[in-house]
């Protein structure tokens, strides 16, 4: 199956059936009315089967619109963040080699400066009364099929991965895996037909493109939000009756901050998170405010949607669960470059290796034979996620390799001290990191972000002391420096750039060390 026509499929069996809600809704017959004339206007602007189309936009109904439109006549959507600097914008836009930029009027400037010097040509997104906007070029079109539907092993869209480690790198991902990735989304996070999703994770995020589709293959409403404010999207799930949250976590905290989620939210029966991983603190606190029918664990990538789900965080938050609806998963033995066939033993810890066979995973990265060589090895992908297995054969992630603090010659990852600490009252948020050290190596440094109402050093010192009376936690994982900060780093998608702390790009707003007794 590909998009274009699973967007046309659910528009003839519910066509009155209102599709976008927010400002500008629109029912299915509409919307499929309304992609067809976009389409039209990007084959009016030279576009063919194959070609990519970098769309920089803010978000919404116009980017979601012109993602569809690409799909009606086979080219391949490339979504890049609005968040991106000029340099890096320009890095994406020359790694693509797209035959169109289109962008909208807030993004303009960055655009054109990006592409300054490339022979790409430029097209303007926004109000069809503006002439030199692809939405002045569509009105002028004819709804209807304007091109052979696209086979299901074209490329429907190119994701730039977050470059947490690097320069970011392309996805390709065909018109299947997008296909299959969204049926799996509505299978393993419980939706439903007519299900009302909240579409404010951004569309150049894989967690975006699949609240979107898979809201499309099942009929539902998407309600977009072209940027998070945790007000607005209180009033957005109130008004439009949202029954269904895919979020990151970040989102979700910010959401419980507000002390409205529990009543804007009384329709919302589904909530499922992925992109992070999620305290038990939090996860209990949106279980006691929500009361969901069911809260889902996603584990995935953009390169593989679905690793393995967790079914249940209320009954184990922070599970991983096991392998997705079209997933297969083992672990295998951590060194690098170790064969997918050097299993680890019951509840020894792992890499985590999945399998390449399966419909939703891509087919190898955008022109990097490195990438490829790094993490595709005999029909398997190696995110470099590390886990163990429990007795029930569910997943717990210990973290990423590459995460890993090497302390006094032990090796300690940040996710359960970063639990741990999340749990202080003085803490908003919190990452952990390995800094060098002369003693240790690399020093356990918590990075926090001072609740509202405590000074910095107030924070740290409180920190400290929960660390050592309260948390739990051995000596060996008690941070040995605490550093208070305003922010904490993160990539256009929303995960934690800890390369960013680690090399030193932050400004300390307070400091304790913790080495010597408190």
């Amino acid at each position: 199956m590909d998009l274009a026509t699973a967007l046309r499929w659910t528009a003839e069996r519910y066509p009155k059936r209102r599709a976008v809600g927010g400002r500008d809704p629109l029912t299915y017959a509409e919307w499929d009315a309304h992609t067809d004339r976009l389409a039209a206007a990007l084959l009016a602007r030279g576009i063919r089967p194959g070609e990519r189309v970098v769309l920089v936009l803010t978000g919404g109904l116009p980017l979601a619109s012109l993602h569809l439109a690409a799909q009606k006549i086979g080219a391949v959507s490339v979504p890049l963040s609005f968040r991106l600097g000029p340099d890096e914008l320009r890095y994406c836009v020359t790694d693509a080699a797209p035959s169109l930029v289109v962008c909208d009027e807030p993004n303009a400037a960055t655009v054109r400066e990006a592409v300054a010097g490339l022979d790409i040509p430029l097209a303007g997104s926004g109000s069809p009364r503006s002439a030199d906007t692809i939405e002045h070029l569509a009105a002028r079109q004819q709804s209807g099929p304007v091109a052979p539907a696209p086979a299901a092993a074209d490329i429907s869209v190119m994701l730039y991965t977050s470059g947490t480690t690097g320069k970011p790198k392309g996805v390709p991902r065909s018109h299947a895996a997008e296909h299959y990735a969204a049926l799996a989304h509505v299978v393993q996070s419980k939706q439903s037909y007519f299900d009302v999703a909240l579409g404010v994770m951004p569309l150049f995020h894989t967690m975006g493109i699949r609240t979107l589709i898979s809201t499309i293959l099942s009929a539902g409403t998407w309600v977009p939000q072209v940027g998070f404010d945790a007000e607005e999207s209180l009033d957005l799930i109130r008004q439009e009756g949202v029954t269904s949250l895919y979020l990151v976590p970040t989102v979700y905290w910010a959401l419980l901050r507000t002390e409205r989620l529990g009543d804007a939210g009384r329709t919302v029966e589904k909530l499922a998170y992925a992109g992070a991983s999620m305290t038990p603190a939090l996860a209990e606190q949106l279980t006691e405010t929500l009361r969901p029918r069911s809260f889902v664990n996603h584990f995935g990538s953009t390169e593989i949607y679905t690793f393995t789900v967790g079914p249940d965080v209320a009954a184990k938050p922070g599970c991983a669960g096991r392998a997705g609806l079209f997933s297969r998963v083992r672990l295998v033995a951590p060194e690098p470059g170790a064969s997918p066939e050097a299993l680890v033993g019951p509840g020894e810890q792992g890499q985590l290796a999945v399998s390449m066979a399966g419909p939703e995973a891509f087919a190898g990265y955008w022109h990097r034979p490195d990438a490829d060589a790094k993490s595709i090895r005999d029909g398997w992908y190696f995110p470099g996620d590390l886990a163990t297995a429990d007795e029930d054969g569910d997943l717990w992630v210990a973290g990423r390799a590459d995460d890993m603090i090497n302390s006094g010659g032990e090796n300690i990852y940040p996710d359960e001290i970063e639990n741990a600490l999340a749990l202080c009252p003085a803490v908003r948020a919190v990452v952990v990191v390995g800094l060098p050290d002369d003693r240790w190596g690399q020093a356990v440094t918590a990075f926090v972000v001072p609740e509202e109402g405590i000074e910095p050093d107030q924070a740290v010192r409180l920190v400290g002391q929960f660390a050592r009376e309260t948390s739990g936690l051995p000596s060996l994982k008690r941070p040995k420096r605490v550093i208070a900060v305003d922010t904490i780093p993160t990539s256009p998608a929303g995960k934690i750039l800890r390369r960013h702390l680690t090399s030193g790009g932050y400004h300390p707003l307070a400091t304790l060390d913790l080495q010597r007794p408190v």
